[in-house]
């Protein structure tokens, strides 16, 4: 579902109250965590943290107005949903991710490329969230995201 939201705290309290208390611990956890330089702000329909043009001038190639997204939390229509452009982009961070859920959770992994879902709040595990969100600074996302984005370019000629 996407949320007309202006800010964090705008969206928060646009998402169903069973929810809310859920997602101020996630945006408390991944801000505690998360390497300088990230911009918390509302994109895509979801709360989200991304590199500023300030840093990244190019943006995101899709769209170039817009800032380099990172990470990012949203409320769907059945479950939480924790996005993290890092293990789509980097095997090793998805494999050590995937490794680290299965002993932080008892439930079983349900994750797209980049998506990583809760069905209900108490299956979150905050601090491994936490963990995550503290394992790529701008910098390394920043050379990651043109790395992929040269690779990907190659493979399209």
């Amino acid at each position: 579902m996407q949320y007309k939201a202006n800010s964090a705290e705008d969206y928060i309290a646009q998402i169903p109250e069973e929810r809310q208390a859920a997602f101020s611990k996630l945006r408390a956890v991944i801000k505690k965590n998360l390497p300088k330089g990230f911009k918390e702000g509302v994109g895509y329909g979801m709360m989200g943290w991304s590199v500023p043009h300030s840093i990244y001038p190019a943006g995101y190639h899709c769209n170039p107005q817009d800032p380099l997204p990172f990470m990012g939390i949203a409320s769907q229509k059945h479950f939480i949903a924790v996005y993290h452009m890092g293990v789509y982009a980097n095997p090793k961070l998805l494999k050590w991710f995937q490794e680290a859920h299965a002993k932080a959770s008892p439930k079983k992994l349900d994750m797209g490329k980049s998506c990583i879902r809760y069905k209900k709040p108490e299956d979150i595990p905050f601090d491994l969230i936490g963990e995550l969100a503290s394992k790529i600074s701008v910098e390394d996302w920043i050379d990651m995201y043109e790395t992929n984005l040269k690779d990907s370019r190659k493979k399209n000629k």
